[in-house]
């Protein structure tokens, strides 16, 4: 995974949208957590990064017109590993 944002390293948006990001998945688990109403959970982890995965590459293939290289790099991840996620995804 990529390391966290530093406050002295990214503009004031940037921190802002991660912000964002941690508050909807913030609120998901919650509500999820009442949802599961004293049920036993399963796999969050796994649940929670699936979940936000996928919009996470549907959307860097779209900004970068398709481009895996430009959105390996955008990304921070080696091409080949994107490649195996679309894979997973069914995205390619």
């Amino acid at each position: 995974m990529s390391q966290p944002i530093q406050a002295e390293k990214c503009p004031i948006e940037e921190i802002r949208q991660y912000e964002d990001i941690s508050r909807c998945v913030r609120g998901a688990l919650e509500q999820y957590f009442r949802d599961l109403d004293g049920e036993k959970p399963n796999t969050i982890y796994n649940m929670v990064i699936k979940s936000v995965e996928r919009p996470m590459l549907e959307i860097v293939l779209r900004q970068s017109n398709g481009n895996q290289t430009q959105a390996a790099e955008m990304l921070g991840i080696n091409r080949n590993t994107l490649r195996k996620k679309l894979a997973e995804f069914q995205l390619v």
